[in-house]
């Protein structure tokens, strides 16, 4: 048995936590905080709240709230110069994944030269030091607060990749639940969804290590129970703490262990279809990705369906159960009519985002237990389209 285990973020969890960042020790005089598009960190104080804590400390600090769902290159250059303009010496990312990811990505470039895609699609070690990143995130989905890992669009080329480094790891990241209060049940369904992938991915993945396996079990258990009650209900507190938890559970499953096929395919879409959320994507080709590892290898993956089965509520004695669980799960949370075809996606596509996902990411598809070929993967695509 060979792994590693590195997980240097200081994490400071729990409900009302937000007031603490006050009180700690920064790594610098000015932060780039990076915040998306719209009001809603300002108009729910928390954009307020955390430049007051900064001043508290002697921190000035400017924003750059021009990031999109999917965030690109360009707005990640454009953050960069603010930052290298401003003199800026330390990266705040607050919201969610995608604000989390700009500022990963924007603490790589501020030292270092050329742009981002350099680094991020040849793999190219920084050159320069990476500027401290602290995390805050205001959703409960992605983990990126607690990894190494962001990703960012090049909607030019239509490439979508992730990158990450051991010196992209946060140094802080408070994660609040009571931030998490105000998302909708819809986006609460699709980022807790996303969560669940991370932690199903990851355990499943040839690179799984034992320390990630039990996050991902546990998170896999916790947001079986919890998503449903918090996308049914956003202002139970403790559903919202506990699917806080599971994400940084899966953030951390993924910083060790990785992702595999799922999220090339899943990325792929939102390439092409940038309005599609990650989590709806995820659960669009859940069902016949998993189902075809299933009828393909099955003695490769039984286990593992059995186990993660078996901690989402059923007696974990046959690996159809996880299917089984698994659409349960997706109609309990509301998601059981979603289709690809909402946003836009058909059949003819199927085939362009098979090979666009070995393209951009097709290393995630060495994390599988089996090798799929671009064929099966726009069968899989193609199945929950209509």
């Amino acid at each position: 048995m060979h792994f590693e285990y590195y997980m240097p973020t200081r994490l400071i969890f729990g409900r009302g936590r937000l007031k603490e960042l006050s009180e700690f020790s920064f790594p610098g005089s000015k932060a780039l905080i990076i915040i998306t598009r719209g009001q809603s960190m300002r108009s729910l104080g928390y954009l307020g709240a955390v430049i007051e804590a900064l001043k508290l400390t002697g921190v000035s600090s400017v924003v750059y709230d021009r990031i999109t769902p999917n965030p690109t290159d360009i707005e990640v250059m454009e953050a960069v110069e603010l930052a290298r303009n401003e003199k800026c010496d330390m990266i705040i990312g607050l919201g969610g994944g995608s604000a989390i990811d700009a500022a990963k990505a924007a603490a790589l470039m501020v030292n270092n030269p050329g742009t981002y895609w350099n680094y991020a699609k040849f793999g190219k070690e920084p050159e320069e030091k990476v500027l401290p990143v602290i995390t805050i995130p205001t959703t409960a989905g992605t983990g990126s607060e607690i990894n190494p890992w962001c990703i960012i669009t090049n909607n030019e080329t239509k490439e979508k990749i992730a990158f990450g480094t051991p010196q992209l790891f946060p140094l802080l990241a408070i994660v609040d639940p009571e931030l998490m209060l105000s998302v909708p049940p819809h986006l609460t369904a699709y980022q807790g969804m996303e969560a669940f992938f991370h932690a199903v991915e990851g355990y499943m993945s040839n690179l799984a290590e034992p320390v990630s396996s039990i996050y991902a079990l546990d998170a896999i258990r916790r947001i079986s129970h919890f998503l449903p009650v918090a996308a049914a209900d956003g202002t139970d507190l403790q559903a919202r703490e506990e699917m806080a938890l599971a994400a940084v559970q899966s953030g951390i499953v993924a910083g060790l262990s990785g992702c595999r096929a799922e999220y090339a395919m899943e990325h792929a879409l939102s390439i092409y279809y940038p309005q599609l959320p990650h989590g709806a994507g995820l659960v669009a080709i859940a069902v016949p990705y998993f189902s075809f590892l299933l009828e393909k290898e099955r003695k490769r993956v039984e286990t593992a369906f059995t186990d993660m089965a078996h901690v989402m509520g059923w007696p974990g004695e046959k690996p159809e159960e996880f299917i089984d669980a698994l659409k349960v799960l997706i109609r309990e949370v509301g998601m059981s009519d979603l289709h690809l075809s909402d946003w836009g996606i058909s059949e003819a596509d199927a085939e362009m985002l098979s090979a666009g996902s070995f393209e951009t990411l097709g290393f995630l598809y060495d994390a599988n237990p089996e090798q799929l070929s671009r064929t099966q993967t726009a069968c899989i695509i193609r199945g929950p389209v209509n």
